[in-house]
C-alpha cells in the first residue's frame, strides 16, 4: 500500500462513509412531483440532484391549437394559486400584438383581481410553510383569511380556482354590486389574521432559528441565475415588474417593494408578509379610484318583470302596461350584460364577443359572434412576435407569443418564474442541514403547473 494515501477506514476506529437518500416524489413537502437525491455526511448535505418533469402539462404546445381566448383555461392551470394573475399577463401579451387598448375601468379590474391573487398566493406559500415547520395554527388562519379572499374571487368571476376571467380586449363580466364592500371587509378580516400570523411567527425562537441562516443566497447569484420576485427581494434586490416595467394602471398606486438583506428563509418570509400588506394597499386605492361605469343592474329601465309575462302581455297586445319595464332574462341571453361593455371591453369587434342580447337579438351582433367562435375564423393578430412581463406571485411571469396571422399563435413560450428558482435549489440546499431542505423548498412557493408547463 502507498503510504502517501489515506486509508478508507483505520482500524479500530469507526468508519464513516457517505450516504445517498431521496427525498421525493412521494414527499409530501415535495408536492409530489420533485425529486432531490441528497449526498449526506451524517445530517449535512454535501451535494444534491433536483429532479423535475414529473408533471409536464404541454401547456406551450396546447395553446398553439386553440383559438387565442382558447387559451384562457389553459392560463388558469399554470399558477393554480393566482391563476387570475395568468389570465392578465397572457390577455395583455396578445393585446400587445394586437396594438389593443382597454378601457380604464378594465384595467382597474385586473389590478384588483391580481392583488387579491397575489394575497392568496403568498398566504398559501407562508402558511403551508408554516405547517410544515410544525405551526398548524398559522396554516389555519391563513387559510381562513384566503377563504375571504376566495369568496371575493367566486363573487366576481364565479369559480374560485379555474376563473377564465379575462379574454383579449377586457374581462368577462364588471364588478357585481356589494363587491367593494364585501371587499373592504375581506380585506380588513386578512389585516387581523396577518397581525396573529405576525405574532405567532415573526419572533417566535423555534421558527426564527429554523428559517434565519438557511437557503441562503447572495443577489449576484440570485441574479446570475434569473431569479425574480419575492426570492430576489429577499436578497436585497428591489425588481418588481409593477415597478420597474409598469403595465395596466400600477404607475397610478402608491406602495413599497420591500426587500431583504441577507437573502436567507426568514427573509423571505418577511418579505413576503409585507407584500401582502402592499398588495392590500393597492386595492383600496383601486376600489377609490376605480372610474365609474354601468353595473349590473340598470334602475331607469323600470320594473323588471319575468320575461315569459313580458312576451304573454305582448301577445295579447296590451303593450302600454310593459313599455317602461324591462324583462328578467335567464343568464344564457343576459350573457355580460351589454350595458356593461363600455366599461370592461375595447369596443374592438375583431376581438371581442358582443353582448347576449346583441348575438339573439340583431344580425350585425350574430355576425360579430359567429366570426369570432367559428373554426378558422376567431382573433387574428398582424403576424409579429411580443414578450409581455407580469409580476407575478413568485416573480417575472412573462409570456412570448408569435402570430403566423392565423386564428392561433404559431409559438406561445411562458416564463416561469419558479424554474429559475429551482435551477438554484442545489446552491441554496448545499451545507445545510437535512432538515433544512423543508422550509427552503418551501420558499421557493414551487407550483408544479408553472414549472412543468
Amino acid at each position: 500500500m502507498d503510504p502517501t494515501q489515506t486509508p478508507k477506514s483505520i482500524p479500530g476506529e469507526p468508519e464513516t462513509r457517505e450516504m445517498l437518500l431521496n427525498v421525493g416524489p412521494a414527499h409530501p413537502s415535495m408536492h409530489g412531483i420533485i425529486r432531490i437525491i441528497a449526498k449526506l455526511d451524517g445530517e449535512q448535505v454535501l451535494d444534491t440532484d433536483v429532479e423535475i418533469g414529473f408533471l409536464h402539462r404541454g401547456f406551450e404546445k396546447m395553446a398553439e391549437t386553440v383559438d387565442y381566448n382558447g387559451v384562457m383555461p389553459y392560463t388558469d392551470r399554470l399558477n393554480y394559486v393566482s391563476p387570475l394573475i395568468n389570465n392578465v399577463g397572457y390577455c395583455m401579451a396578445v393585446e400587445k400584438l394586437l396594438g389593443l387598448s382597454v378601457p380604464e375601468r378594465c384595467h382597474y379590474i385586473r389590478v384588483i383581481v391580481s392583488e387579491i391573487s397575489r394575497i392568496t398566493d403568498h398566504l398559501t406559500c407562508v402558511g403551508a410553510g408554516a405547517m410544515e415547520l410544525g405551526a398548524f395554527s398559522v396554516f389555519l388562519y391563513m387559510i381562513k383569511a384566503r377563504e375571504f379572499l376566495w369568496e371575493l374571487v367566486e363573487m366576481v368571476t364565479g369559480a374560485r380556482l379555474t376563473v377564465s376571467y379575462c379574454r383579449v380586449g377586457g374581462v368577462k363580466g364588471d364588478l357585481p354590486e356589494g363587491f367593494e364592500a364585501q371587499c373592504r371587509h375581506a380585506l380588513q378580516e386578512t389585516r387581523k389574521v396577518l397581525k396573529e400570523a405576525d405574532a405567532l411567527l415573526t419572533r417566535n425562537r423555534i421558527f426564527v432559528d429554523r428559517m434565519s441562516g438557511t437557503g441562503k443566497i447572495s443577489a449576484e447569484d440570485a441574479i446570475s441565475y434569473g431569479i425574480t420576485g419575492p426570492f430576489l427581494r429577499g436578497s436585497g434586490v428591489a425588481y418588481d415588474v409593477r415597478k420597474d416595467c409598469p403595465y395596466a394602471v400600477y404607475d397610478r398606486f402608491e406602495f413599497d417593494v420591500p426587500v431583504g438583506t441577507r437573502g436567507d428563509n426568514y427573509d423571505r418570509y418577511l418579505v413576503r408578509m409585507e407584500e401582502m400588506e402592499q398588495s392590500i394597499r393597492i386595492v383600496e386605492q383601486a376600489l377609490r379610484d376605480i372610474p365609474p361605469g354601468p353595473v349590473l343592474a340598470n334602475p331607469e329601465t323600470g320594473r323588471p318583470i319575468p320575461a315569459a309575462e313580458m312576451v304573454d302581455e305582448g301577445k295579447m297586445g296590451r303593450i302600454a302596461g310593459i313599455v317602461d319595464h324591462r324583462a328578467v332574462i335567464d343568464p344564457t341571453l343576459e350573457g355580460a350584460a351589454k350595458s356593461q361593455h363600455g366599461g370592461i371591453e375595447a369596443g374592438e369587434k375583431r376581438v371581442f364577443l358582443p353582448a347576449k342580447e346583441d348575438t339573439y337579438g340583431n344580425i350585425e351582433g350574430l355576425m360579430q359572434h359567429f366570426k369570432l367562435v367559428m373554426y378558422g375564423h376567431g382573433i387574428r393578430p398582424p403576424k409579429g412576435e411580443v414578450y409581455f412581463p407580469v409580476e407575478g406571485a413568485n416573480g417575472e411571469l412573462g409570456f412570448y407569443v408569435v402570430s403566423d396571422g392565423t386564428g392561433s399563435a404559431y409559438r406561445v413560450r411562458v416564463r416561469p418564474p419558479c424554474f429559475a428558482i429551482m435551477a438554484a435549489l442545489p446552491k441554496l440546499l448545499v451545507g445545510d442541514m437535512i432538515a433544512d431542505i423543508t422550509p427552503t423548498f418551501g420558499s421557493i412557493n414551487m407550483i408544479g403547473g408553472e414549472l412543468d408547463r
